[in-house]
């Protein structure tokens, strides 16, 4: 080590000691640090659909993305077609999102849907397993005229804490995501729901774009706190009540970009976009980029 790699780190650490974090993210020398530890990352459905897969993940790469978000297969042969190419092409899985958590609800009153629906994630956390993956993304229940708010909250959590044990014999966490289906529409509720599963292999999944019609995700950030083990990142428009491109919406990014640097998070933050070439993926990864950089 020379005497200007000695000056950096003494001075980043007199830094981190002295000065409150939420006055640390403008400064370069820790934005840099900070963004270092946050990884970007796609949603496999934006990538196109007529590539291979190798070759989708070589596109991912090529754009910028360090990771991919994969989906729920139940194909063994498929499944290990994706495990090839995303080490040929040199690509991190680094979760998998499941499939069958809205057509067949936890939350359902019908013990067939109920199991059709544990079934699809054991699948998925055995995916995840195969893949290398850290979690597999649940949306926990769904609030609708057959299933009350109570019932939903009553219902999904014994469904969960049945995974439990094979998401700890699989080292794969079940990260619940607050979405559009009438459900935890709070973060108080949000981290109470996960608190009370007792676990560390039941994390919070928070999707930044989701809680605009309703609350601002910097506040949920906050409230959830270390809970949050993985970000889907898209925006929303509140005016027109429309998705748009990142940095095009209502969200404050610069203050969503503080929170995160707040609850002192690193790991991965997945784009959940429509799809599109790679032009296209190049310019959405650059935005992440922005959004890392506090702009």
């Amino acid at each position: 080590m020379n005497r200007r790699d000695f000056v950096k780190i003494t001075t980043l650490g007199a830094a981190v000691t002295l000065f409150p974090k939420d006055e640390l993210i403008g400064s370069p020398l820790i934005a840099t640090r900070l963004s270092s530890s946050l990884k970007k990352a796609v949603l496999i459905s934006m990538l196109p659909k007529e590539m291979s897969y190798l070759d989708r993940f070589k596109l991912a790469v090529d754009v910028g993305f360090e990771a991919v978000e994969a989906q729920t297969i139940s194909d063994p042969k498929e499944a290990d077609v994706i495990k090839e190419a995303s080490e040929r092409a040199r690509l991190q899985i680094h979760s998998v999102m499941n499939m069958d958590h809205w057509k067949y609800p936890l939350s359902s009153a019908d013990p067939e849907v109920v199991e059709k629906s544990l079934k699809g994630m054991e699948t998925s956390l055995r995916n995840a397993r195969l893949w290398g993956a850290e979690t597999v993304l649940l949306v926990p229940a769904v609030v609708n005229p057959q299933t009350s708010y109570r019932d939903a909250y009553t219902r999904s959590q014994p469904q969960i804490r049945k995974l439990i044990p094979l998401a700890k014999e699989l080292g794969v966490i079940i990260a619940v995501e607050e979405v559009w289906n009438k459900f935890l529409l709070s973060p108080i509720e949000f981290a109470k729901y996960v608190d009370e599963f007792n676990s560390p292999w039941v994390r919070a999944y928070f999707d930044v774009g989701n809680v605009v019609l309703f609350g601002y995700p910097q506040d949920w950030i906050r409230t959830l706190g270390r809970r949050i083990v993985k970000f889907h990142l898209k925006d929303f428009k509140f005016e027109t009540k429309q998705w748009v491109p990142l940095r095009e919406g209502s969200i404050d990014w610069p203050e969503v970009r503080k929170a995160i640097g707040e609850i002192g998070f690193s790991g991965y933050l997945t784009v959940e976009l429509p799809g599109g070439d790679a032009a296209y993926l190049r310019e959405v990864s650059a935005r992440v980029d922005k959004i890392l950089a506090g702009e």
